[in-house]
């Protein structure tokens, strides 16, 4: 059944779109790395993924640590984390858990925690934060990107177009519910959360697509179920048609060439939170 549009839900997941997100994964991956860098993450360092996915970023990362460091992934979706243990070894270790529940980890755990590409599906942002600086150590550090909605993605774009000119539009305008976030509303979360030294960035960064299908395939994916969702599936065939003769507009001889627009923001816990 179709949902109400902003919803966003953790039961639509298949491992048809773990597996799918596992293998496209290298976009996410691209990304996350321009995140990790900044951190500065050191040897010996224990560091947590929140909402790794299927686990290649935080495999990235568990080298960077070392053997006396340690990395955690975690997500709440059972067949991402099922693919992601596929990479655990004696540095790494994934389990499935939310941003909202870090209860298993210890006051003042790890020196970094980073969400890549995640940001944006948490509806309790404020929670979020609050349990992330809990479980970091003093001056210990935070990353993320989100989508800002002041730049939406071209794809998104060009979705938006085409539930319009499939005469869909209504109060279904979105192709699925994202909860992003723009500079000044982080940071104003990060200050009110204990957070010192924010910066953020708006990067502009290229996919490039064999074709509208691989790009529907990703975006399905990284969606976990939630992509166009809030239509029938007569009403997504539609938006596919449409969509597929509109993403042709950005065709090169590369292929499809799309802008994603991501902020990417830093701080750090301050010693001190009243």
């Amino acid at each position: 059944m179709p949902r109400t549009a902003g919803d966003i839900s953790l039961e639509h997941d298949t491992p048809e779109l773990a597996r799918s997100y596992d293998e496209a994964g290298l976009v996410q991956f691209r990304h996350g790395k321009f995140l990790i860098g900044p951190l500065a993450i050191k040897t010996g360092e224990h560091v947590l993924d929140i909402g790794t996915g299927t686990g290649r970023l935080a495999e990235f990362v568990a080298g960077l640590v070392g053997p006396d460091g340690r990395v955690i992934g975690i997500d709440p979706l059972a067949g991402r984390i099922e693919i992601a243990r596929l990479r655990q070894g004696d540095n790494l270790q994934f389990a499935t858990g939310r941003a909202e529940e870090l209860s298993r980890f210890d006051d003042a755990q790890f020196d970094a925690v980073y969400l890549n590409s995640v940001f944006h599906w948490i509806s309790d942002k404020d929670r979020a934060l609050r349990e992330i600086r809990r479980v970091l150590r003093p001056g210990g550090r935070l990353g993320l990107n989100v989508q800002d909605p002041s730049r939406p993605h071209q794809s998104r774009q060009l979705l938006r177009r085409a539930i319009i000119e499939a005469g869909l539009a209504g109060d279904r305008q979105d192709s699925n519910p994202v909860l992003g976030s723009t500079d000044e509303e982080l940071k104003s979360q990060f200050a009110a959360h204990g957070f010192a030294g924010y910066r953020s960035e708006l990067r502009a960064l290229i996919d490039i697509h064999d074709d509208a299908a691989s790009l529907l395939q990703w975006s399905e994916a990284s969606a976990f179920g939630n992509f166009l969702e809030a239509f029938t599936p007569h009403e997504r065939e539609r938006v596919r048609r449409t969509f597929a003769r509109l993403v042709e507009e950005k065709r090169t001889p590369e292929g499809l060439k799309l802008e994603r627009y991501l902020r990417f923001a830093f701080a750090h816990k301050a010693p001190f939170h009243q």
